[in-house]
């Protein structure tokens, strides 16, 4: 088993396949609900999961769906296996993209007025999340074998999104025009 097989993004596929199985339409759902983990492309998370089940990570099956056969993919022993093997690897920093970051990056070049003016609409998105995180403390319960690791990761975001507040407060604080700065 070559972990030079699998990525991040192939962990993921495997984590979120976890005990119960899942569809690649589910798979998205579960990575979007949130949407602060969602960083793949929409087609990752149909082409993946086939190709973690062609390698033997995963095994493929149809099953009835709604409107019509799905197919739900299931951990195999190769692919908990792998798990296993990431779980003792040491973690490392994820680097981050980040728009406000990269809006802080141009201001010299776009204006402090712009700069501003765009960080503070990320208070309505950050709201958003704050509710999508709301609701996922429900969706965690509901998961008593997943629960406890779940909560702690919801916590973890709501404190991401408590710095995205912290980085719009220094802004306004830092770059208004009333303290003398460069306005664009």
């Amino acid at each position: 088993m070559s972990s030079d097989d699998l990525s991040l993004f192939s962990y993921e596929i495997l984590g979120l396949v976890g005990r119960t199985g899942a569809g690649a339409h589910d798979l998205l759902r579960l990575a979007r609900r949130g949407r602060m983990l969602d960083w793949a492309g929409e087609s990752q998370y149909y082409a993946e999961p086939k190709r973690l089940a062609r390698l033997g990570y995963l095994e493929a099956q149809k099953e009835p769906g709604k409107t019509r056969e799905r197919t739900v993919y299931r951990l195999t022993e190769k692919g908990i296996d792998a798990l296993r093997a990431y779980a003792q690897t040491p973690a490392t920093f994820t680097p981050l993209k980040s728009d406000p970051l990269l809006r802080l990056l141009i201001a010299d070049l776009v204006g402090e007025d712009a700069t501003i003016e765009s960080l503070q609409a990320l208070r309505q998105d950050l709201s958003d999340l704050r509710a999508r995180l709301d609701e996922s403390v429900s969706s965690a319960v509901a998961l008593p074998h997943r629960s406890r690791y779940l909560l702690i990761v919801i916590d973890f975001l709501r404190g991401y999104l408590e710095l995205h507040e912290q980085l719009i407060d220094r802004v306004e604080r830092e770059l208004a025009p009333s303290r003398g700065g460069a306005s664009g």
